[in-house]
């Protein structure tokens, strides 16, 4: 299959004056150049990810590079058959990376020491290293690198307070923080060096350059990466892939993300097709019988089909349970 599109993520700690009156006209060359994705504009930079043919998504970065406050910036970039995204966003945020500190710092003036992928795999494999995954609990699950702690969280801005009430009294040690592409970690290891973080890293360019690098091709990573598009996630280990996620419903093997089908719960869920079918993609019982189930509409379903399933699901837990 011919893979005539591209999908870029990129970002940028700069100044940016003026930056709602940016978002209008850098959402207006989007819309004219065919480019799809969410882009998100504040004072302090840019974050977005964007998709579009090999053309189109080179007259963004050509774009880019012409205007001064981003003649630096790194493309991160992926081939793909079509666009994984359906709309084009560009948005004002106060903040690139929500953490909502009192001190919002510039991490171009404070922050970790960036560690390229080589250097990354060796820091990873010494003795008495914290590997720190700043990312959200749902995308761990579906990937990480081997011997990474889970932060229970499901916000990014909870991370400080999970680091103060777990790390707090481990200051000293060297600390080696990664997420997708690197701006959660550009935010954050400076957060960590205010707090008195002796010996505060980051993989510099996040996971998804550490996947395409040619020396470690992701070695030591195991499952997929979460990312934000129609694709959920990429592959990133390229010598040894094993398998991390486990079916919500079973505990078996699976990498396959789907919403849980009641609007009002929208949780991410582990599942294969076939139990995302059996389930109703419902995560709990009051989800699958929810009047406004959105797999029952998908698919047509009658309540007397409705009622039948939910049926057979109560009779096989009772039966798992005698």
């Amino acid at each position: 299959m011919d893979k005539d599109y591209r999908v870029l993520l990129f970002y940028k700690y700069v100044q940016i004056d003026q930056a709602e009156e940016y978002v209008e006209e850098h959402l207006a060359f989007c819309k004219d150049n065919n480019l799809k994705g969410r882009i998100l504009i504040s004072e302090e930079g840019i974050n977005g990810t964007l998709s579009g043919t090999i053309e189109d998504t080179q007259k963004y970065m050509d774009m880019m590079h012409a205007d001064e406050r981003f003649a630096d910036m790194f493309f991160k970039i992926d081939e793909s058959t079509e666009h994984p995204f359906k709309k084009m966003h560009v948005r004002y945020r106060e903040e690139l990376v929500t953490l909502r500190l009192e001190d919002n710092h510039n991490p171009n003036d404070v922050g970790g020491k960036h560690l390229k992928p080589a250097e990354w795999r060796e820091a990873m494999q010494q003795d008495d290293v914290i590997i720190l995954d700043t990312r959200n609990d749902y995308e761990y699950d579906l990937g990480h690198f081997r011997g990474a702690i889970r932060p229970d969280i499901q916000n990014f801005r909870d991370l400080p307070e999970w680091v103060q009430e777990n790390l707090a009294d481990q200051k000293e040690k060297k600390i080696l923080t990664y997420c997708t592409g690197g701006i959660r970690c550009e935010k954050f290891t400076g957060w960590m060096v205010n707090q008195g973080f002796q010996d505060v890293n980051q993989l510099d360019g996040g996971i998804v350059t550490y996947g395409k690098d040619e020396e470690t091709k992701g070695e030591l990573w195991d499952g997929q990466c979460y990312v934000f598009d129609g694709r959920i996630s990429v592959p990133i280990n390229q010598k040894d892939h094993v398998v991390v996620g486990k079916d919500y419903f079973t505990g078996e093997p699976c990498e396959r993300y789907v919403n849980c089908a009641n609007p009002e719960c929208n949780k991410q869920i582990i599942t294969s097709e076939e139990n995302e079918h059996k389930y109703l993609r419902g995560c709990t019982h009051e989800c699958r019988t929810s009047p406004r189930n959105r797999y029952v509409a998908e698919h047509g379903l009658s309540q007397e089909e409705v009622d039948e399933r939910i049926q057979d699901l109560m009779k096989e837990h009772i039966e798992q349970e005698v």
